[in-house]
């Protein structure tokens, strides 16, 4: 026979007794907030990352809405002179932190700092753009939530082909190689700006198309040697050079935002892309 709890504090419990108190919950924080996130759909649909990557067959990727912290972060004049303000702050905003934003499609790169913007200050983005017709500055407004995104595209009639690795096949018209290249990235992107800088400061003839098919080309007609590679890039006919960048147009996915610009001072007309300019993420300078 089990023995009742109330006969060890001395006194019994009567079906008249009323029940004891229950215990008041924590006291909350007024000022304990948490940062609300949102789901950003990534052009690349997660292709063209390798097998383990965490964005793999992924077409989403969750992030963080802008904070007062992240201000910090993009106003920080130590970062803005080390020109790593803008990947320090989307390396902050992203859930997941085993996601290196240097590694990023730039295509997904770029919907990422979209949506990061939008969530600070707003959809609408007011900027300046030139008129190519006459030079003159005009104020245009951009709708960030008005994005187009083009996704990956494979066309066998103009013999480009997708590969199990996440790289594309190329077949050139002129030389018949078939070169594999791959998607450029966040880190890509950094490496050939730096390349160009580089370039400039000691006055040396810019070389940007060849150092781009350097880094996205992987093999050619299976030989995978950086010294054959080079060597293809540097004597590669025009023809095959152009064909390479119609494909690589059509298998890099991105997200674009246009606005039709009216000039102001010759009414020139003319469908334009957001500029990531200064003010994207510093629009009171």
């Amino acid at each position: 026979m089990s023995r009742r709890n109330s006969g060890r504090t001395g006194r019994k419990r009567t079906d008249d007794s009323p029940a004891p108190a229950a215990a008041a919950p924590p006291a909350l924080d007024p000022l304990h907030f948490v940062a609300p996130t949102e789901f950003v759909e990534l052009p690349s649909r997660g292709m063209g990352y390798p097998e383990g990557h965490p964005l793999f067959e992924n077409d989403v990727i969750e992030i963080r809405f802008m904070t007062a912290k992240d201000e910090d972060i993009l106003t920080s004049a130590t970062l803005l002179k080390k020109g790593v303000a803008i990947d320090r702050f989307l390396q902050n905003v992203i859930v997941d932190k085993s996601i290196n934003v240097n590694h990023l499609l730039i295509g997904d790169k770029n919907a990422i700092l979209i949506a990061a913007r939008a969530s600070g200050y707003g959809n609408l983005y007011e900027t300046q753009v030139t008129c190519p017709a006459c030079g003159t500055k005009n104020n245009l407004t951009f709708d960030l939530n008005n994005t187009n995104v083009s996704e990956s595209r494979v066309d066998p009639d103009l013999g480009i082909t997708n590969t199990s690795e996440g790289t594309f096949m190329v077949s050139m018209p002129y030389t018949k190689f078939n070169v594999e290249v791959r998607l450029l990235t966040g880190e890509d992107e950094q490496q050939l700006a730096q390349n160009t800088a580089a370039k400039k400061k000691n006055k040396l003839q810019e070389t940007a198309m060849t150092d781009q098919y350097k880094r996205m080309i992987v093999s050619v007609n299976g030989h995978r040697d950086k010294s054959v590679l080079t060597r293809y890039v540097e004597n590669m006919p025009l023809m095959d050079a152009r064909h390479l960048r119609l494909a690589y147009k059509l298998v890099a996915p991105n997200v674009e935002i246009k606005e039709t610009l009216t000039c102001v001072s010759c009414e020139h007309q003319q469908e334009v892309d957001v500029p990531f300019g200064a003010d994207f993420f510093w629009p009171d300078r």
